[in-house]
């Protein structure tokens, strides 16, 4: 019954986008078919094929690998922060950015990361018969996260309709950074956060075309080239990646800061109404029709539910930290379906950040446009969370 349920919500989830869609008389039915048979096939072959689970064990030892490596150089410059019994969190999940995003754009410097999301890109396109920069963007602002790829994707934004660049970004809401997955792995399951990825990428692409269907003319579907463009000189480059990881660790660490504080004074004011009411209850009860459509009884949909609506209106990294204590008492399926939702920048302050972004980089016009549809960046940014999760449901139990 429950298997039943999951497999019904990606329908529902489906039809509320739909619903919401800005032309349903211009959704390519075939299109979406394709990108949903290929995401079922992509979800199968993580979750139960054992070439599959291969491939993301060996990810995942990797990663391990490059974050225990990372953990030398913190131990070096601060040994008491390493050598304890129970590191804290900016050490365990933060500090190995400070090696992992230098590292993740020395291999940008040099060509190799554009040159494979190029590839992956056009490859989907031809698939999916999709236009070929949102195809290629869909894989760029996976790996790079929305902060680098709206940027380093600023001339095709300038050259597109306001529309286009609506679905652009609409797909920037589901991003996660590549950088960002060492965080991840170290509090939640690292298998479904690695299975979340590709999901995220190809759901994105569903989306966005249901809710705001495009025809772009042939004259118009190609990738910009960026050529002659001054690059300093690789050290400076590659400090200057690493004064940004530095940043971001401090962003981070203050924003959880505040929203955790911020989420225990709401709680606080909501006891002085009534002991039983809590943010995450409130939360829960809201999410809890969506949670139940992941194939999860009535007590696990109302707590998942929580940390879903936690999310949404703080970040990823508070609803990881606090469900973090309790993953070992919920059911395989229940770490699988909240562990893949939770993996992606959507929540409310990424809407901001994104219309900030195109702030600086496109036309005045197209910014109004964004910002009058703010409603699909957040319909977008849940359902493909919610479409991934239940995906991802359907082979684990």
């Amino acid at each position: 019954m429950l298997f039943a349920i999951n497999v019904a919500g990606i329908f529902v989830f489906l039809g509320i986008a739909i619903f919401f869609s800005r032309d349903r008389a211009k959704i390519n039915k075939k299109t979406v078919a394709t990108l949903l048979v290929f995401n079922l096939i992509i979800a199968a072959f993580l979750t139960t094929s054992p070439i599959g689970r291969e491939m993301i064990l060996a990810v995942s030892a990797a990663l391990n690998k490059i974050i225990a490596i990372s953990y030398e150089g913190v131990a070096f410059a601060i040994p008491n922060w390493v050598n304890v019994p129970q590191m804290n969190f900016v050490t365990s999940a933060l500090m190995p950015l400070l090696m992992i995003m230098p590292l993740m754009d020395t291999l940008t410097y040099f060509g190799i990361l554009p040159k494979i999301i190029e590839t992956i890109g056009k490859g989907l396109s031809y698939l999916t018969k999709l236009p070929k920069f949102e195809c290629f963007y869909s894989i760029e602002m996976t790996v790079l996260g929305d902060t680098e790829a709206i940027p380093i994707s600023r001339f095709q934004l300038q050259k597109m309709s306001s529309t286009r660049c609506l679905t652009n970004a609409m797909m920037s809401m589901s991003c996660i950074s590549a950088a960002i997955l060492g965080a991840y792995v170290q509090m939640m399951p690292e298998e479904f956060i690695l299975t979340a990825v590709p999901l995220n990428i190809i759901n994105a692409l569903i989306i966005s075309h249901i809710l705001n269907p495009l025809e772009v003319p042939p004259e118009e579907d190609y990738i910009v080239k960026i050529e002659g463009e001054n690059k300093p000189s690789f050290f400076v480059f590659l400090g200057n990646s690493i004064v940004g990881a530095g940043k971001l660790i401090f962003i981070i660490t203050v924003m959880v800061i505040a929203f955790v504080a911020l989420a225990k004074l709401i709680n606080a004011g909501l006891a002085l109404i009534n002991p039983a009411i809590s943010l995450e209850s409130i939360l829960g009860l809201i999410m809890f029709p969506f949670a139940m459509l992941l194939g999860l009884e009535p007590a696990e949909a109302l707590q998942v539910g929580e940390f879903m609506g936690l999310k949404l209106v703080t970040n990823e990294f508070v609803a990881m930290l606090s469900v973090q204590s309790l993953l070992p008492n919920f059911s395989e399926h229940m770490k699988a379906v909240l562990t893949v939702f939770l993996t992606s920048f959507a929540n409310l302050g990424s809407v901001g950040i994104i219309i900030g972004l195109f702030q600086g980089i496109v036309s005045t016009e197209k910014v109004e446009y964004i910002s009058a549809n703010l409603k699909y960046l957040v319909i977008s940014g849940i359902l493909v969370s919610l479409m991934s999760a239940a995906m991802a449901g359907i082979f684990i139990w």
